[in-house]
C-alpha cells in the first residue's frame, strides 16, 4: 500500500489486518439479490437493471440510480434513451441505498447491467419516453468531464448538451450520409507559411493543434470552412463554434459554396426549437458529419469527430450563462483531448488563454509573416489625451481634428466605420499622470472609491488602500472618465450633413452595408461588413474600454479594436484607422503594430508573476455574507489555496437584466475568490463541489453560488 506521494504507508496492526480480512470475505460471500419491482412485474431476461441518470439538478443527487427494466419495455429501454422513473419511495441510490425525493422524473439510461449492487427491491422504469438514443457514451463522458471541471451537476450539463424532445421530429428519416468530399485546395491558407501543412495534416487523418492569428479581412470564414472540409475528406467529423449568428451564417455560406448543400448543418438559436432538434438528430444519427453553430453547438454529438475549431474565443458569448457556466473553448479542448481530434483556435487577436496553449506547447502558433501582416492591415493613427485637450474640434463635437480629416478623406472612397463603446461602462481608476491602472498592494486587484468619503478599497480582497501612490511615477492623484455615446450619430450627422448615417447596435444589428460613402456608427461586436471593406474607421472613446474594472480590460479593448479594424481595407488600398486613446498604453501600441500575439505574451507574463488565471485556477463563491463564510470554512480547500475577499457584490445597474451571480433584488451579497496554484484546479473544483453537496444534503443555511474560472474577476 502506498500513499499519493509514492511513499509506502505503515501497515496496520495485526488485529486490524485480521478484522479487515474477515470483513472482505464476508462481503465477497454475500449473495446478490435479483432485481424485483414494486408490483412484481416480469423483468427483462437479459440485462434487467438499468443505471439511470435522473434529471434532477442538485449536486448532492448527482449519481446513477439502479432501476429494474420490465419485460414490456426491454426493446425500447436502450442505453441513451429518455425514460421516466419514480424517484422516491422504493428507489435507492446505487451506492448507499438511501431513499430520496418523490414523484416521477425524467432521466436517461446510461447503461444496462445484469445485476445491481443494491440488495433490496428496485423500482421499475415507469415509461420509455423515446427509444431514440440521445445520450451516447462519448457525450456522457464529455458531460461528466465538464461537470467535474466546473464543480457542477451532471444533470445541469445534460440540459445544455441534449435539446428538448420533439416527438414528431423523431419519426422523420434523417437521410443517408453523403460520401466524403475530396481534400480542398489551400485557398487562403496559402497566405500563412504553415497553413497548407496544417490543412494537409487534417486531411490525412492526423490531429494537429494550432492557435491561428488570422489576417485582416473577410477570408477567415472561407479558411475555417476549408479546414472543416479537410476533416470530412479524412472520413471524420468537424465542429466549428463561433460567437454569434452572423459569424455562423458566414461560415455556413462558405461551407455551402465549397461543398454544396447536405454535408453540414447550422445549429443556432435562430433556427427555432423544432428545426434545431431535427438537425441535432441528423448529427446524432450520423447522417451529417459537420456542424457550424454558436455556443450550444459545443456539445453537438458529431460522429468520428476529427476536427474542432473555435473562432474569437475571448468573446463573452462563448461563456454559458446557465449552470455550471462552461466556456466553449474549454469544452472543445476537452473534446479534442478525449476524441483525439485536431484543434484550431482562431481570431484576429490573441487571448491570454491562447497564448498559454502555445507557451505550454499544447498547440503551435499559426500566423502570417510580418510583411504580409503589414500589407493586409490598415494604417493605424492615434489621438491621445494631450491632443484632445489642445483640439478645439474635439472639445466642441467630441471628434478630434485628425479623425475629422480621416473621415472626410475616407468618405470620398467608400463607407467609414465609427465604433462607439456602449453606454454604461464604468471605468476603473487610474493614475492621472501616467494612466497606469490603480491596483491593490496586497493582491493587485482594481481599486474602487466607495461611499461618500472617497476611501479606496480593493475590488477583490476588500482591503482599504491608505496613502496610495502610483508604483510607476509616484503620482498620488487618480482619474476616472465616463463617456456617454448616445448622441454620437446625431453629432456626426450634423458634422457631415450630406452623408447618410447608419447605426448598428443591440436593438438593430446590421449584417452588411453597401460600399457607397456613408457613416456607419456601431457598438463593439455589432459592426457590419462593408462591401469591399471600409475606407476608414474611427475608434472613439478608448478610455471607456480601457477603463473597465476588470483584469481583461486591455485585452478586451484590443480585441474589439482589432475586430473593427480588420473590416477596413489594407494600407496598400488606403485604409486608415484612428483610435482615440493614450498612445503609450500597451493595447494601443499593439494595435498600431498589429501585434496581438506580443500583447498576449506580455499579459500572460504579468499574470504568471501575480498568480492570476490562466496560469492559476480561480473560483468565485457568492451569496449572503454568512453563507459564504460558512461555506468557505467547511470546504476542504487544497493546500496553499488563497482566499481573496469577500467583497460586496454590487446590484445590477438600472435597466440591465439580472444575470447569474447578481444578488436578488433587495438582498446584500458578498463574493470571495479562491485561487490555487497550477495543477490544483481539479482539486479545487472537487472540494467546492463536495462542500456544496454536503450543504444541500443537510439543508444548512442559505445556498451559495459557485463559478469556476469566472471571466470577470475585477
Amino acid at each position: 500500500m502506498s500513499s499519493e506521494n509514492g511513499h509506502p504507508e505503515p501497515a496496520p496492526p495485526q488485529g486490524e489486518q485480521l478484522a479487515l480480512i474477515r470483513e472482505t470475505v464476508r462481503k465477497a460471500k454475500k449473495p446478490r439479490a435479483k432485481p424485483r419491482t414494486w408490483r412484481g412485474a416480469a423483468l427483462a431476461k437479459e440485462l434487467p437493471v438499468a443505471k439511470v441518470l435522473v434529471d434532477k439538478g442538485p449536486v448532492h443527487l448527482d449519481k446513477l440510480w439502479d432501476y429494474a427494466v420490465p419485460a414490456e419495455l426491454d426493446a425500447d429501454a436502450r442505453p441513451g434513451a429518455r425514460v421516466r422513473v419514480r424517484f422516491g419511495a422504493g428507489t435507492r441510490n446505487v451506492r448507499d441505498g438511501r431513499r430520496e425525493g418523490g414523484g416521477l422524473l425524467d432521466g436517461f439510461i446510461v447503461e444496462r447491467v445484469p445485476e445491481s449492487d443494491y440488495q433490496g427491491p428496485l423500482a421499475a422504469i415507469a415509461q420509455v419516453l423515446s427509444p431514440e438514443p440521445v445520450l451516447g457514451p462519448r457525450l456522457f463522458a464529455l458531460c461528466r468531464s465538464v461537470a467535474d471541471r466546473y464543480a457542477g451537476s451532471l444533470a445541469d450539463v445534460l440540459q445544455l448538451a441534449v435539446p428538448p424532445r420533439h416527438a414528431r421530429i423523431e419519426g422523420e428519416p434523417s437521410g443517408p450520409l453523403l460520401p466524403p468530399p475530396d481534400a480542398p485546395d489551400p485557398g487562403g491558407w496559402a497566405r500563412y507559411p504553415t497553413g497548407p501543412g496544417y490543412l494537409e495534416a487534417v486531411a490525412r487523418g492526423e490531429s494537429p493543434r494550432a492557435v491561428w492569428t488570422a489576417l485582416p479581412g473577410p477570408q477567415w470564414a472561407d479558411e475555417l470552412a476549408r479546414a472543416a472540409a479537410a476533416a470530412l475528406a479524412s472520413r471524420r467529423g468537424a465542429l466549428v463554434v463561433v460567437p454569434d449568428g452572423r459569424a455562423a451564417a458566414r461560415v455556413d455560406a462558405a461551407l455551402t459554396a465549397l461543398l454544396g448543400p447536405g454535408r453540414h448543418v447550422l445549429l443556432t438559436a435562430d433556427t427555432g426549437p423544432e428545426e434545431r432538434y431535427r438537425r441535432w438528430l441528423a448529427v446524432n444519427r450520423g447522417a451529417v458529419r459537420a456542424v457550424v453553430g454558436t455556443r450550444a453547438a459545443m456539445f453537438a454529438p458529431v460522429r468520428d469527430l476529427g476536427f474542432v475549431a473555435i473562432w474569437d474565443d475571448a468573446d463573452s458569448s462563448h461563456a454559458e450563462q446557465h449552470a455550471p457556466q462552461p466556456h466553449a473553448r474549454e469544452v472543445l479542448l476537452l473534446r479534442a483531448a478525449q476524441e483525439k481530434a485536431a484543434f484550431l483556435l482562431g481570431a484576429f487577436g490573441c487571448s491570454v488563454e491562447a497564448a498559454q496553449l502555445v507557451r505550454t506547447g499544447w498547440a503551435l502558433p499559426l500566423a502570417a509573416d510580418r510583411a504580409r501582416v503589414r500589407a493586409a492591415a490598415p494604417l493605424v493613427r492615434t489621438v491621445g489625451d494631450g491632443d484632445l485637450a489642445r483640439d478645439e474640434a474635439a472639445r466642441a463635437a467630441r471628434l478630434p481634428s485628425l479623425a475629422w480629416q480621416v473621415a472626410r478623406e475616407g468618405l470620398r472612397h467608400g463607407p467609414v466605420l465609427v465604433q462607439v463603446p456602449r453606454r454604461g461602462y464604468v471605468p476603473r481608476l487610474a493614475c492621472e499622470r501616467c494612466r497606469e491602472p490603480a491596483r491593490c498592494g496586497r493582491c493587485a486587484g482594481p481599486l474602487e472609491a466607495r461611499g461618500g468619503d472617497g476611501a479606496l478599497h480593493c475590488g477583490w480582497c476588500g482591503v482599504e488602500a491608505v496613502n496610495w501612490h502610483c508604483p510607476e511615477c509616484a503620482g498620488s492623484r487618480l482619474r476616472a472618465q465616463v463617456v456617454g455615446a448616445r448622441r454620437t450619430a446625431e453629432e456626426l450627422g450634423r458634422a457631415f450633413p450630406a452623408v447618410p448615417v447608419r447605426t448598428s447596435g443591440r436593438d438593430h444589428v446590421l449584417d452588411t452595408v453597401p460600399g457607397t460613402p456613408a457613416l456607419v456608427v456601431a457598438t463593439p461586436g455589432a459592426e457590419p461588413v462593408a462591401e469591399g471593406g471600409y475606407a476608414a474607421a474611427l475608434l472613439l472613446d478608448g478610455w471607456a474600454l480601457l477603463g473597465l474594472p476588470d483584469l481583461r480590460a486591455g485585452e478586451e479593448a484590443l480585441r474589439r479594436w482589432l475586430a473593427a479594424s480588420a473590416l477596413v481595407r489594407g494600407q496598400a488600398a488606403g485604409g486608415t484607422v484612428v483610435v482615440v486613446a493614450e498612445p503609450t498604453l500597451r493595447p494601443v501600441q499593439a494595435l498600431v503594430r498589429w501585434d496581438p500575439e506580443g500583447h498576449a505574451v506580455r499579459e500572460l507574463a504579468e499574470r504568471a508573476e501575480l498568480g492570476f488565471p490562466p496560469v492559476s485556477r480561480m473560483a468565485a463563491v457568492s451569496g449572503p455574507p454568512e453563507a459564504v463564510a460558512e461555506f468557505l470554512a467547511a470546504a476542504e480547500l487544497p493546500e496553499g489555496a488563497d482566499v481573496l475577499g469577500p467583497v460586496p457584490v454590487p446590484p445590477p445597474a438600472a435597466g440591465r437584466p439580472r444575470r447569474p451571480g447578481d444578488p436578488p433584488p433587495g438582498e446584500h451579497w458578498e463574493r470571495a475568490l479562491v485561487r490555487v496554484r497550477p495543477g490544483q484546479g481539479a482539486a479545487l473544483a472537487a472540494a467546492l463541489r463536495t462542500a456544496q453537496a454536503v450543504r444541500l444534503a443537510r439543508r444548512d443555511g442559505e445556498p451559495v453560488r459557485l463559478r469556476m474560472d469566472p471571466p470577470d474577476i475585477g
